[in-house]
């Protein structure tokens, strides 16, 4: 008899439900096996896994608390096991970050050093004046600003990091300085946060939650906001455009590279060199026009806010994480750039099959039948010269050997993207009155950041996602996304304009006004750093603290530790937050009442985890009314 759930999978099993149905009858197709084929094998889940209450730190165990068997062997209750299981999935995650930023801001530092061309002075001029940096020429503020982050990070647990203030929203600020929960170094807290979960270490839960949230806060600042705006400094500022999704951005007649991760720093000397006439002319000694560039993942995603400047090789971005798959599978891809987590391990297999080459970028993200060219500065053009020749013999020796199947129905060409904190308000006349506006007269009802990764579990691919979005802004709440979500809701059509008739009548007058969608790109699931710089200005802007916006945020489908890490962050600003699937605390009484009562009375977040797609709607609507109210609106 099959396990398929309803809820899940169609009724034949084949493979998982997408809410991208062409993705969904592509995959149907394949004779490869995906992560979309396996969800059935793995539907019976663990229930002591799913509440968190399974702990293997000691040769005692596996501890599994029950009713009847209320404490593990060493005595450790349900309560502490659940919160030793989530700081340290906090504090992986928030390493990741960690890790994200810290390469970042030590590209930036070398980029500094050299003199080399930086491409955001906008994005310079404002991180500088947010930081207090006024001497110096463009690359000495550069410099300052990467070595002022790297010391900040680190820094010993005890030492405070000295740009929190500067970054934070002043309210907030001293909300977190009042609960005692300002980080010190991020890569010490990481530390602290793993040795505190050891064996036989701490057994208070609430001292575990409260060393949660001083992560969050150093993930959401650091890991997010920041690495945003250097990138933002090399690479260029984003730019509101239109732009192509989905696999038909695969163009045979090109040498097709297909990156995955999340640092496009990793990969900028190799998207300047692929635009030059060197570069073409190698690409056609072996028949191929020139090079391409096909974004998956979150760094595709911030492939296209910037594929404004790289227009010349950045075709568009392709799918997700649970789309990469499929990508590979059309035979169109020559080879595959990874540099962090995203990068699915079932990619392997179809690589293989399709004699698709691997380069992984970065040391903590080796692939199994990968090649490994961890990238440094010092030696990125050679790193390119490695890249492009791979490409190039991979393209030579799998072309006309492998049957190409890329269906060109998939996707859109008139996806909204490029949207940043900065050229949002810019679009708006230059301030948020216009949107303040709007939303006092009830236009606009308020706002919803749909964001994070992309699952199978919650309804399926992006189902939950999709089904979410389209149920709140028939209620004329603005949708803001950034993540994974993003590549689920623009290849469905929710990121271009004409969704504006899938939106209640008042948000749909309001997008056919404005020419914008209802759903908002603001691209990878780092820019959730931009959509708190958003909160912060708006509350800033009405003079109030973020708990009282009509905003409520929900990471529907997360997928992840780095998730974890970032939805404590939204806990922190005190955000209401949305989970469709429980963060595995569902076994501790004492998580489940804090998370969902407590933490208003200390930060002002709540955590709601409801699988019901109406009843979230509902929820989230209520939440945002009574906001409304609380304003007088």
């Amino acid at each position: 008899m099959s396990n398929c759930s309803k809820t899940s999978c169609q009724t034949s099993c084949s493979t998982c439900m997408s809410a991208d149905k062409k993705l969904e009858s592509f995959i149907k197709e394949l004779d490869v096996e995906t992560s979309h084929h396996r969800v059935e094998s793995q539907s019976i889940k663990c229930k002591f896994g799913l509440d968190g209450v399974c702990c293997r730190l000691c040769s005692n165990g596996p501890c599994r608390i029950t009713p009847k068997a209320k404490r593990g062997i060493c005595g450790a209750d349900a309560d502490t096991i659940v919160a030793r299981n989530f700081l340290r999935a906090v504090a992986a995650g928030s390493g990741c970050y960690i890790h994200v930023i810290e390469n970042t801001a030590l590209n930036l530092k070398k980029m500094a050093e050299n003199k080399e061309p930086l491409k955001g002075l906008k994005a310079l001029d404002r991180v500088s004046n947010i930081l207090g940096i006024t001497d110096g020429d463009q690359f000495e503020k550069a410099y300052k600003i990467a070595d002022s982050i790297l010391k900040d990070l680190y820094k010993p647990r005890y030492d405070k990091m000295e740009l929190v203030e500067k970054l934070a929203y002043a309210p907030r600020f001293e909300k977190w300085r009042e609960l005692g929960i300002l980080p010190g170094g991020a890569k010490s807290e990481v530390f602290d946060g793993i040795v505190k979960t050891s064996t036989n270490l701490s057994s208070d839960p609430i001292d575990m939650y409260m060393s949660s949230l001083r992560l969050g806060i150093s993930t959401g600042l650091y890991g997010l906001t920041l690495v945003n705006l250097l990138n933002d400094i090399m690479l260029g500022d984003p730019v509101i455009r239109q732009a192509s999704v989905g696999m038909k951005v695969i163009n045979p007649d090109y040498i097709n590279i297909m990156t995955t991760g999340h640092q496009h720093s990793l990969i900028a000397h190799l998207q300047d060199y692929l635009i030059s006439s060197e570069a073409t002319k190698l690409a056609n000694s072996v028949g191929a026009k020139g090079f391409r560039i096909i974004g998956c993942t979150c760094v595709g995603q911030d492939l296209q806010v910037r594929g404004e400047h790289y227009n010349e090789v950045f075709v568009g971005h392709a799918g997700n994480n649970y789309t990469s798959e499929a990508v590979l599978a059309t035979g169109g891809i020559d080879l595959i750039t990874s540099e962090f987590n995203c990068t699915l391990p079932g990619i392997e297999p179809i690589a293989e099959k399709f004699d698709i080459k691997m380069i992984c970028l970065d040391n903590v993200a080796k692939k199994a039948n990968a090649e490994s060219v961890v990238y440094s500065y010092e030696e990125k053009e050679e790193i390119t010269n490695k890249i492009v020749n791979e490409a190039i013999k991979s393209y030579s020796k799998r072309r006309g050997s492998i049957e190409l199947n890329i269906p060109k129905d998939h996707g859109h060409d008139d996806v909204l993207t490029g949207l940043s904190e900065s050229n949002l308000k810019e679009f708006l006349g230059g301030n948020w009155k216009a949107l303040v506006d709007l939303i006092a007269k009830g236009r606009i009802k308020g706002i919803a950041c749909i964001v994070g990764c992309s699952n199978l579990t919650a309804k399926g691919h992006d189902v939950f996602t999709v089904e979410l979005a389209e149920a709140l802004i028939k209620k004329d709440i603005l949708i803001l996304s950034a993540g994974c979500s993003s590549g689920g809701l623009e290849n469905v059509g929710l990121m271009s304009a004409k969704a504006a008739t899938k939106a209640g009548d008042s948000l749909r007058k309001v997008c056919e006004e404005l020419n914008i969608p209802p759903v908002l790109n603001f691209g990878p699931c780092l820019a959730i750093g931009r959509l708190e710089m958003i909160a912060a200005e708006l509350a800033e802007y009405l003079n109030i603290d973020i708990p009282q916006l009509p905003l409520i945020l929900s990471a529907p489908q997360w997928l992840e530790e780095q998730a974890l890490a970032d939805g404590v962050f939204g806990l922190t600003l005190g955000l209401p937050l949305h989970l469709a699937l429980p963060p595995f605390v569902g076994g501790s009484e004492l998580a489940l009442n804090l998370f969902s009562e407590g933490l208003k009375e200390i930060t002002g977040g709540q955590l709601i985890i409801d699988g019901d797609v109406d009843n979230t709607a509902n929820k989230l609507e209520e939440i945002i009314e009574e906001r409304r109210k609380g304003l007088g609106l």
